[in-house]
């Protein structure tokens, strides 16, 4: 069966006419063509026409348009209901990602509070061993001074041992 004579391809069309008549309804020119069909239509009562007969046509054909025109603004309501429920879906995923990441972000800043945990720790113990470095530079400058004092004492006893050595001592005699 061709694609024309399918059932799914008429109801698209008659989808597609009926979006077409609700665009053009809402439409300037919807207001020309109406205003212009009723001028035409009193105006056939100065044209000789029966007045009620006339009356009863427009009567009929505006009570027509009405019923048709409740349709299409029932069909417009039902688009957009059906659009207003596709947005709320799709803010209630957007609300469940802004919860995720929230969620992420607070996972993030724990993580970013243990780090600076971690690098205060860190801080202290550098410090503490800046600390310790100091006192063992201080520690080891005192050596060295006490070091150095013990050294000149040193050379100052030689200096008085080879002072004692070079005094000629008496010669003992044997006797």
């Amino acid at each position: 069966m061709p694609k024309f004579f399918s059932r799914q391809f008429k109801f698209s069309m008659l989808t597609d006419f009926s979006h077409w008549i609700m665009d053009w309804i809402g439409s300037v020119s919807s207001l020309l063509v109406h205003t212009l069909l009723f001028g035409v239509a009193f105006s056939l009562v100065f044209l000789g026409f029966n007045a009620d007969k006339v009356l009863l046509i427009i009567t009929t054909l505006v009570s027509l348009e009405a019923i048709y025109l409740a349709i299409f603004i029932q069909m417009a309501v039902n688009q957009n209901i059906k659009s207003l429920t596709e947005v709320e879906e799709d803010i209630d995923e957007i609300q469940e990602d802004v919860d995720e990441i929230q969620k992420d972000v607070d996972e993030i800043q724990e993580d970013v509070d243990e780090i600076q945990k971690d690098v205060d720790e860190i801080q202290e113990d550098v410090e503490e061993i800046q600390k310790e470095d100091e006192e063992e530079e201080q520690f080891d400058v005192q050596n060295k001074r006490s070091l150095e004092k013990i050294e000149g004492q040193l050379q100052n006893l030689i200096s008085e041992i080879e002072a004692i050595k070079n005094i000629k001592r008496p010669k003992k005699t044997i006797a």
